[in-house]
């Protein structure tokens, strides 16, 4: 659910995006969160409470890592084609679901693959059918909602509705698997759960710092319009250009008059370049 909620915000983000490199980095952003920290992580931790009676169960470190990078592929791919096009939005949601869908059932029984026991793993084909519709099927609506959702007790409920889809593809998934035991495989090796716990862990909480950082210090875009009145009323003060038509938020500025009187003012110099001196950026949010 948090990284669905990161993924989210980032997709908002992204679709108010101005340039290039701002619309990659939100897209990486979201990718990370949704793809890396969100599903990956969930099916990772999930996966460590899987056992089966009489052997130990170790997995392969490269078929664990192709696993995530699986995961963060496919839904960067999904997410730029349903955000980065103008037209047929539709088709492209659909498109980038199916393939993000398909990649995500891909990661998981990769992990799954990557499993090393004592016996013989069975599928049962008609619970794999399930759970890879379940992941197109839930990685359509998460890119649906990437494009609809704005406010943010929308984006919680999506990113709860996002966690329980997930969550339902992994275990649906896992109830497709069997296994066989068998003494004479020998002895198993590869890394344990709990040893890759830590860097997983580590991984992942710098991942939702680092991303958690980036969402509160990007500037949104009020106040980037907020830096547009401001930087049009020095123009115009300095004459270099006409006078903005309407302040973007809650201050209002000072008539040519007021403004006149106010520079005469001791202890007034400077503040009346931008107005009457009597806003800030917070009170954008008092409209």
């Amino acid at each position: 659910m948090l990284g669905s909620l990161l993924g989210l915000t980032s997709a908002v983000r992204l679709r108010s995006a101005k340039t290039g490199s701002e619309r990659f980095w939100w897209l990486t952003l979201a990718a990370v969160a949704i793809g890396a920290t969100g599903i990956w992580s969930m099916h990772f931790v999930a996966m460590m409470g899987f056992d089966v009676d009489g052997t130990p169960i170790r997995y392969d470190i490269g078929l664990t890592v192709a696993s995530a990078i699986i995961a963060l592929v496919s839904v960067g791919v999904g997410l730029s084609i349903a955000l980065l096009g103008r037209t047929a939005s539709k088709i492209r949601i659909l498109i980038g679901g199916v393939l993000a869908g398909l990649g995500v059932a891909a990661m998981h029984y990769t992990g799954m693959a990557a499993m090393e026991l004592r016996g013989q793993i069975h599928y049962s084909g008609r619970e794999v059918i399930a759970s890879i519709a379940i992941a197109v099927v839930a990685a359509t609506v998460a890119l649906w909602l990437t494009l609809v959702v704005t406010k943010p007790i929308a984006i919680f409920v999506s990113a709860l509705v996002m966690g329980i889809a997930v969550n339902g593809m992994h275990f649906t998934g896992m109830l497709a698997m069997s296994v066989v035991p068998e003494s004479q495989f020998g002895s198993v090796e590869g890394a344990t759960a709990a040893g890759l716990l830590v860097p997983v862990g580590a991984a992942v909480v710098f991942a939702i710092i680092g991303m958690g950082y980036a969402l509160v210090s990007a500037p949104t875009e009020e106040d980037r319009a907020a830096a547009e009145y401001l930087k049009a009323r020095i123009d115009h003060r300095q004459g270099q250009g006409p006078a903005p038509a309407k302040a973007p938020f809650g201050g209002r500025p000072a008539a040519p008059q007021q403004q006149s009187q106010q520079s005469q003012q001791p202890g007034r110099a400077g503040r009346t370049t931008l107005g009457d001196g009597s806003w800030t950026y917070r009170d954008r949010g008092r409209q």
